[in-house]
């Protein structure tokens, strides 16, 4: 399967599979539904309607690793975790400083998943396979990451914004289903993917849950390199309340008056969550026996987000995977 798709293969028995990724992200331009808005539409300003400080542009960074464990034939381990770094692009009125990076880095939440093979034709080299995946992300991501390089002092170590937080603050849920097939040399599946958020965090909201599906066409090249096409469809929900220190102590409303508007649409809860469907092409090669490198490039074909939010631009990724064989391995 694609590097990129989350629970991807199954390692012989007794194997452990490692996997490292670096992504970049760029979202660029404010929607609302289906349709793209400018930042002045918004702001910044002090009028009825308008925001303070209004997103520009975000770029995101984000390391993740990963590793796996198959105890048989049809049951495997996993593990995944990142680093993320934020950095968005802010417009201000001239009063908070006219303009500034916001920026926040930390953990993710971490992922602890089992892959169970409800199906395949053949145990050591299926041509059709069906999978289930059940598993728990741990809220080792933060949720109460606060402002450092605010223009204006007295934003300084105020909360900062949902998107720019690391994780969920609950533990959620995972489950999956994935389907692979082989005609060789071509390779195809479907996968599925959900993400629940049943629980309230810390700080009294709960983040909204998200749905994967992926659909992949592969075609192996070369003896030691393929190349892929994927259509790539999320759906996720918004969060459920402002944190409860934006209730308490004002974080993220005009004037840091829990009673006053927002101080940008980054803060209003309802402002997340949408659909949105991407188009990924990438290729793998394999520069030595049982390890592979793969690079990605992810485009929007389809957004419709509940917004005034960031649209995404592009994404790409670049993967090396590695198997490593035990004693116990056949």
């Amino acid at each position: 399967m694609p590097l990129n798709i989350m629970g991807g293969g199954i390692p012989e028995t007794h194997e452990y599979r490692f996997k490292i990724s670096e992504m970049y992200m760029s979202m660029e331009t404010l929607r609302d539904g289906t349709d793209e808005k400018k930042v002045s539409d918004y702001g910044p300003g002090t009028a009825a309607g308008q925001f303070r400080g209004v997103p520009r542009s975000m770029k995101s960074h984000m390391t993740m690793v990963g590793g796996a464990y198959s105890f048989t034939d049809n049951f495997a381990g996993m593990i995944m975790g990142g680093y993320v770094r934020n950095t968005m692009e802010m417009d201000l009125t001239n009063m908070m400083g006219g303009s500034f990076d916001m920026f926040s880095q930390g953990l993710t939440d971490t992922k602890v998943m089992g892959k169970y093979r409800l199906y395949s034709d053949d145990n050591l080299a299926p041509k059709r396979q069906l999978s289930a995946i059940a598993g728990v992300a741990a809220p080792t991501g933060k949720i109460t990451v606060k402002n450092t390089n605010h223009p204006t002092q007295t934003m300084r170590g105020k909360l900062l914004p949902f998107g720019m937080q690391h994780g969920s603050g609950t533990w959620d849920p995972v489950f999956g289903l994935t389907y692979q097939k082989i005609a060789d040399p071509y390779w195809m599946g479907a996968n599925f993917m959900t993400t629940q958020r049943w629980g309230t965090n810390a700080q009294d909201y709960s983040k909204g849950s998200e749905y994967i599906v992926d659909l992949y066409f592969m075609k192996q090249f070369n003896e030691r390199a393929l190349a892929s096409f994927q259509l790539n469809g999320k759906a996720w929900g918004d969060y459920s309340n402002e944190p409860k220190r934006g209730k308490d102590s004002g974080d993220c409303h005009a004037g840091l008056n829990p009673a006053n508007d927002w101080m940008t649409p980054l803060c209003d809860p309802t402002n997340y969550g949408g659909v949105n469907l991407h188009a990924t092409i990438g290729v793998q090669f394999q520069p030595v026996p049982l390890q592979i490198a793969e690079l990605n490039l992810s485009l929007p074909l389809y957004q419709n987000l509940k917004g005034p939010q960031m649209q995404s631009d592009y994404m790409l990724r670049l993967t090396y995977y590695w198997e490593v064989p035990t004693k116990k391995s056949r």
